[in-house]
């Protein structure tokens, strides 16, 4: 496969969460193209482990399709340069009201590669220790915990269809048999 060079890129809009270019590429056979590219800055998303196996899901709001769902706790960095682990922990705590000192990286996830160069690292949080939810002000979260079985089953009921929980449960339940 032949390069594809990007003659132009021109930003199209500048969000809270994101920034959206209008890119003009040649591709590999002389033609011409604009494409749609979405910037984000990254992200980090926790699989929070209890010591009886349960794993602690959030549910919320999603405007953009104006339901609630049933997500892993997740964020983005505050900053492009802040490392995903420290982002992690920080949503962990924020979105759950549990911390950990215990993360491990699971699974990195490029969430929609068509037009978005978001990535979201997912890591395992074990040995939890209560403290106290941190929303942001337009944040309402509910907490529960689910067995592993549970939420494999919700995924293939299509009840859960968040594509980094999807991904994050699947990772997990393949790191636990390959240890079995």
């Amino acid at each position: 496969m032949e390069k594809v060079e990007r003659l132009n890129r021109e930003m199209a809009y500048t969000g809270t969460v994101l920034k959206v270019y209008r890119d003009t590429v040649r591709v590999s056979n002389g033609n011409q193209a604009v494409w749609d590219y979405i910037h984000h800055d990254g992200a980090a998303a926790v699989i929070p482990v209890r010591e009886d196996g349960k794993i602690l899901m959030v549910r919320q709001y999603r405007n953009a399709l104006d339901r609630f769902t049933l997500e892993l706790p997740a964020g983005k960095v505050d900053s492009p340069d802040e490392p995903k682990m420290e982002c992690a922990k920080r949503e962990l705590e924020e979105e759950t009201g549990y911390r950990s000192d215990h993360l491990e990286l699971l699974i990195t996830v490029d969430t929609t590669v068509a037009f978005c160069d978001e990535q979201i690292e997912i890591y395992i949080a074990r040995d939890l220790t209560l403290s106290e939810q941190k929303l942001d002000e337009d944040e309402e979260i509910d907490v529960a915990a689910y067995s592993l079985q549970e939420l494999l089953d919700m995924t293939f009921r299509q009840e859960i269809k968040d594509s980094k929980t999807v991904a994050g449960i699947l990772a997990y339940q393949a790191l636990l048999q390959r240890k079995e």
